[in-house]
């Protein structure tokens, strides 16, 4: 097993690790939302240390259900992870294509007639 493929197996692992052990170790455990977003945790903070505190800004657009706003969020991920993804697949297309441009040598290039 090369060196790349041992450290990428080792970071899978551990995101896997990351997603598991929260739900293993049952610390959700005892709340009515366990997994709820920082936005409804500060919320929730907020209103039960000032209850008259008025918000400053509201939604420009509020989803009618927990489910479209956690579709809404994926696809918001998805689109991004879509944009790395192909900014890193051009850079490496960059690289490699210099590579193989730096690889020929002047008399294996195409002679060019004046």
């Amino acid at each position: 097993m090369t060196r790349n493929a041992k450290i990428n197996t080792l970071l899978l692992l551990l995101v896997a690790a990351l997603a598991v052990l929260p739900l293993a170790l049952g610390l959700g455990d005892g709340k009515e939302e366990p997994f709820a977003g920082a936005d409804a945790q500060a919320e929730a903070a907020i209103t039960e240390l000032r209850p008259d505190y008025e918000p400053w800004f509201s939604p420009l657009y509020e989803p009618p259900s927990g489910e479209i706003e956690s579709a809404l969020f994926a696809l918001q991920a998805a689109l991004g992870a879509g944009v790395l993804a192909y900014y890193f697949g051009v850079r490496k297309g960059r690289r490699q294509g210099a590579a193989a441009a730096a690889a020929t040598t002047p008399s294996e290039a195409p002679a060019t007639e004046s």
